[in-house]
């Protein structure tokens, strides 16, 4: 069964739609040589911007939760001339042309090997690069992103050792999620909550509800939310996991009178769940989530 469409963004919701599609092609993709992968032992900073840093954050947890070396994330534009020793660069660059991206890399200047994983090649960040991981499968004509970063993380996820039946069961858990749809009302205010890795997700998810549909979408670590974020919540408030929310928290939200949708077991298909909704929520504002106010597929000058 195939979700309706809604009137407006249909090219993004379309690429929302091909993600489990692209996530085999990743899983695929990770058992070959992947030259420029970071090797376990290595001390490695990823470098991204937006979605791309989000991606990294999650990409940082997960190798470190896997033993397999020092990690740090940082976003591009905030690099300084003085960081830490690293074994290895990846910078993350769907476009490849981001120019807080490229100006990272010269301020390395070749301190480090830089791995560029790139939905479009021939490009600048590409050219700055030693290696380069291809994911031009998953590039999107669409200015918002959806199905570039989540490929990112299956194929990183398969790369870390993900066994047979983990890979298929994210890959069905996308496609249910693809056939679901939309079925939540656009809130007054929206939360997105999530641990460990999936703390980044709900970033990305709440990235993707803004850009779409210019909504008031926030996003924390689900265990920060009572540290002082909840005051704004109330009726009209809707509070969205992308992983687990522990009943004590539950209880805490629902005392302000907001409502709360507990995740599924996968933040991957929540963030599809979530992509769909802000296309959605888009259309039903009056906005097109194919042409998203005041953004551009790449920033291109400082």
């Amino acid at each position: 069964m195939t979700a309706p469409r809604p009137t407006t963004g249909t090219a993004t919701w379309d690429e929302i739609a091909s993600q489990p599609d692209c996530w085999l092609t990743a899983q695929a993709q990770a058992d070959t040589a992947l030259a420029g992968f970071p090797e376990p032992g290595e001390r490695v900073l990823i470098l991204g911007c937006g979605t791309s840093y989000y991606v990294a954050q999650a990409w940082s947890w997960l190798r470190e939760q896997a033993g397999q070396g020092v990690t740090d994330a940082l976003i591009a534009s905030e690099l300084t001339a003085r960081h830490r020793g690293y074994d290895r660069v990846v910078a993350i660059s769907r476009s490849g042309t981001s120019i807080d991206v490229v100006d990272s890399l010269a301020l390395l200047d070749g301190s480090a090997p830089i791995t560029a994983v790139l939905g479009e090649l021939g490009t600048p960040v590409g050219e700055l690069a030693t290696d380069i991981i291809d994911l031009s499968y998953a590039d999107e004509t669409s200015v918002v992103q959806t199905r570039f970063p989540s490929t990112m993380l299956a194929l990183v996820r398969a790369r870390l050792g993900g066994a047979a039946a983990a890979r298929a069961e994210l890959v069905d858990r996308g496609r249910a999620a693809v056939a679901a749809g939309a079925s939540e009302p656009m809130p007054r205010q929206l939360v997105v909550l999530g641990s460990g890795w999936a703390a980044a997700i709900a970033q990305e998810a709440a990235l993707k509800c803004r850009e779409s549909a210019g909504m008031w979408a926030e996003a924390y670590a689900t265990g920060e939310y009572r540290h002082g974020p909840i005051s704004v919540a109330g009726p009209g408030t809707l509070v969205w996991g992308v992983s687990e929310i522990p009943a004590i928290v539950v209880s805490a939200i629902e005392a302000t009178g907001a409502r709360v949708r507990q995740s599924g077991p996968e933040p991957l298909a929540e963030l599809i769940q979530l992509q769909q909704h802000a296309v959605t929520w888009a259309a039903s504002v009056g906005r097109d989530s194919d042409l998203p106010m005041h953004l551009s597929r790449s920033v291109l000058t400082t």
